[in-house]
């Protein structure tokens, strides 16, 4: 059960460097389907844009589990006076963390362009609230790198309402394991399992039961597994862990939620994963996430009926500037490893 530590590391930052605000996934998701057709394993497209990833197991019995490609982002609202532009959130960005940065916009037309994203009151030397004024939808904008005086100078640019606001992910990769960056939420996840997928195709190893897997484009806004591929006897999302509060999670621990928003998850299955993390001896913790919903949230709202849990790296500043460490990963890698492996 070795984690490959460099491989998961390169898988991370090829998928960190390519934009995927939900709804804009499309190129992300190619890139992670050659990851898992280069392996052997069968894929397929849905309508709504979801990877499906199948691998045979041992029994006809088969498990999902799913991680979510998309990210945050922003999208043009529209355009003030001076040409500079305002935005609407998609998703939950911390706000705030967004002053100052870079950032590219993608025009329907397939023009890039790139600016940064400002507070309204952005000049320390001129604004008297420059550090005590809120950072939000109304109080930000964006200001492009094209010399533009006006809304009209800016349409001209076939900008248009709608059109994706990319933020950088500045990504960062210590030497002492740690993993810095924009949206870990959830590629750290999605990397994670790919890593995993590649130990079983180069060990040669068969899981217990047939595996669905689903890279999900909805995530982030809620309902990303509303409706799944097939109907399973259990479900396991793997995404970000929550840290800080009275919560127990590090940076280093696989995160086991006993109950996030949505409410509790399945007992049976969750006592089990904690189990697992116990007989091997893992760095894990169990907690529960105050302001959170997950894949398996959106399913079971969906109706679908099944057993479900949580799984994930514990990630520090999550929506922000995230951290997190390899040992979270490796931890979260065996506790997948052991789940897909060990009859219960």
């Amino acid at each position: 059960m070795n984690f490959n530590a460099e491989y998961f590391k390169k898988t991370l930052s090829e998928i960190l460097a390519i934009d995927s605000p939900t709804g804009f996934t499309a190129a992300a998701v190619t890139k992670v389907k050659e990851i898992v057709d280069s392996l052997g394993f069968e894929t397929a497209l849905t309508k709504k844009g979801n990877l499906i990833a199948n691998i045979p197991g041992k029994s006809t019995r088969t498990v999902g589990l799913s991680a979510h490609i998309d990210t945050l982002g922003l999208v043009v609202r529209g355009f003030r006076p001076d040409g500079t532009l305002t935005f609407s959130k998609v998703g939950g960005s911390v706000l705030p963390t967004l002053d100052g940065e870079y950032c590219k916009i993608y025009t329907r037309t397939g023009k890039v362009y790139i600016g940064t994203i400002l507070s309204n009151s952005p000049a320390g030397h001129v604004f008297t609230d420059a550090h005590t004024a809120p950072r939000d939808e109304k109080t930000m904008h964006v200001k492009l790198d094209v010399e533009t005086k006006s809304a009209s100078d800016t349409k001209a640019l076939d900008i248009l309402p709608g059109d994706f606001i990319c933020f950088d992910t500045k990504t960062v990769f210590t030497d002492t394991g740690f993993l810095k960056s924009r949206f870990l939420d959830d590629k750290m996840s999605v990397s994670i399992i790919l890593t995993l997928l590649k130990h079983l195709k180069d060990e040669g190893i068969t899981p217990d039961h047939n595996i669905t897997i689903i890279f999900s484009t909805y995530e982030e806004v809620g309902h990303g597994m509303s409706h799944l591929p097939c109907e399973f006897d259990e479900f396991v999302a793997v995404d970000m862990g929550c840290i800080g509060d009275d919560l127990t999670c590090t940076e280093y621990d696989v995160s086991i939620c006993a109950k996030d928003s949505s409410g509790p998850y399945d007992y049976e299955l969750t006592t089990r994963l904690i189990n697992l993390a116990k007989e091997a001896n893992l760095n894990f913790a169990v907690d529960i996430y105050p302001m959170y919903g997950s894949d398996v949230s959106a399913a079971l709202r969906a109706g679908h009926d099944m057993k479900g849990a949580l799984i994930g790296p514990g990630v520090a500043a999550s929506h922000g500037m995230e951290r997190s460490h390899l040992k979270a990963a490796e931890n979260t890698f065996k506790l997948l490893h052991l789940y897909l492996t060990k009859t219960p």
